[in-house]
């Protein structure tokens, strides 16, 4: 291929780019952070807990519904309204992305207690709200997903807001099945959240501490429950929701095998991950671990196909290496009736863990007198059917065939000038200046003269002075 050929189809894919990136806004004014607290109103079927957090028995009443009003706290940019909710469960209750003005979280609108006395979950009983929420030490929600974390305020700015929710494993429930350990770990968690102007991606960090002089096992998994691309009144996950997560593989308990039903062997009671990513797959509610864990891979989450808008966890997942997958399965979305007449509490959401062990009940090790952390964003995509590279700048879904290399992005600080450049070896294939979508998304196609079956295909995304935000590759197929 000549220069003039080559220069033509870099301009053809600047110009396709440019009409894409052309219903962007801008030279949009300065963005802002703010906080502000307000309240949210939670219904659920009447029962009722003694002071330590048991059940009460014969208290379940579903024919009556009863409201419970709790304090939140709102994070607020040009991109993202994110609620918080200390006094249940230290949880981030909701993440509305503005520019769709879809709920990427899921919340049920009745709550309704199960598992009583079924020897499950450590105050053998449990009930799902929602959001994303961190759970210990203990497997199968722990024991604080109820209970009031402390609410501060660590930095307040309008580039920067910060907050922290935390609790110490300082109390215990007597009468907790016999799976689970007695007494207390004395584990103090921190919980913390940023919303940054500019940012259209949420950050946490979570921090553990041991402060004994001995070792201790504990278990610590992120809880997240997803539905993004909802109806922030009834938000919920629909037969276009796949499981985003670079894993071949999964195992299931014996108890769920029924989930597996003719899923390809992957060698020794593993299967591979195809058929369960999505949701209209799962027959029933099942657990499906990644098996052995989720390896180098620093993302997963759920993509809704019906409106391609989803939400992705990125995370150094060398530290929560466990992934665990659950629904309560696809008929929970068909069979839904009318919540208030006939409350029930299998419901419609993808239920995805980040674990720092590789299943429940597998406990890892706490060194002495030692802090654990944990970096997360989450961050919304839109316009992308496919996640396969990320970090805290870019997600890309990067592929390639002998005709077209082809590119999907989102950009997580949308109002940066982005220079992009596809390579196959030496010779250039793509390079673009452009402003990302943050309403649409962002596609791309650069042509590949006489390609071959894998030869590889490189990305660079930069700022337009040149620092590098990503770098990927694939192979043409």
């Amino acid at each position: 291929m000549d220069a003039t050929a080559q220069g033509r189809r870099c301009l053809s894919a600047v110009a396709a780019l440019t009409l894409l990136a052309s219903h962007a806004v801008a030279a949009e004014p300065a963005d802002r952070v703010s906080l502000s607290e307000s309240t949210i109103t939670w219904s659920t079927v009447a029962y009722a807990t003694a002071a330590d957090n048991g059940f009460v028995d014969g208290s379940l009443d579903t024919k009556r519904i009863v409201d419970r009003t709790f304090k939140t706290y709102v994070l607020e940019n040009r991109y993202l309204k994110v609620t918080l909710l200390p006094e249940f469960g230290g949880r981030i209750l909701s993440i509305i992305y503005k520019p769709t003005g879809h709920e990427q979280l899921y919340r049920t609108e009745i709550g309704v207690p199960y598992g009583m006395k079924g020897g499950t979950f450590y105050y053998d009983w449990m009930m799902v709200y929602g959001g994303i929420f961190p759970t210990f030490p203990d497997a199968e929600h722990g024991k604080t997903w109820l209970k009031p974390w402390n609410f501060r305020v660590m930095k307040e700015t309008a580039e920067e807001v910060t907050v922290s929710m935390s609790i110490t494993d300082d109390f215990a429930y007597p009468a907790a099945p016999a799976q689970f350990r007695s007494g207390s770990t004395g584990i103090e968690a921190a919980y913390h959240v940023t919303l940054k102007a500019g940012r259209a991606a949420l950050d946490a960090r979570l921090v553990l501490k041991n402060p004994h002089s001995e070792a201790i096992d504990y278990e610590y998994w992120t809880c997240a429950t997803l539905a993004p691309g909802s109806d922030p009144k009834s938000p919920r996950a629909t037969g276009g929701a796949e499981i985003i997560a670079p894993i071949a593989a999964y195992t299931t308990p014996r108890w769920s095998a029924n989930i597996a039903a003719g899923d390809e062997s992957a060698g020794a009671g593993k299967h591979r991950f195809e058929k369960l990513r999505y949701f209209r797959n799962w027959p029933a509610m099942g657990i499906a671990y990644a098996a052995p864990d989720v390896g180098a891979a620093n993302f997963w989450g759920v993509i809704n196909h019906d409106n391609e808008e989803g939400i992705i966890r990125i995370a150094d997942n060398k530290i929560t290496r466990g992934l665990k997958m659950w629904t309560w399965g696809f008929p929970a979305f068909t069979d839904q009736s009318e919540p208030r007449k006939n409350p029930r509490p299998d419901q419609p959401y993808v239920e995805l863990w980040a674990g720092m062990s590789d299943q429940f009940f597998h406990p890892a090790r706490f060194p002495a007198s030692s802090e654990v952390s944990v970096t997360e964003t989450y961050s919304p995509t839109v316009g992308m059917s496919n996640v396969t590279q990320a970090n805290g700048n870019i997600l890309v879904n990067l592929s390639a065939d002998t005709s077209a290399a082809n590119l999907q992005f989102f950009s997580i600080e949308p109002s940066t000038p982005l220079r992009i450049t596809l390579k196959r070896g030496e010779m250039l294939l793509l390079d673009a200046v452009a402003q990302a979508d943050p309403a649409r998304g962002n596609r791309m196609t650069a042509a590949i003269p006489d390609g071959k079956t894998g030869e590889p295909i490189r990305l660079s995304i930069t700022t337009a002075d040149g620092k590098e935000l990503i770098a990927a590759e694939t192979a043409v197929k």
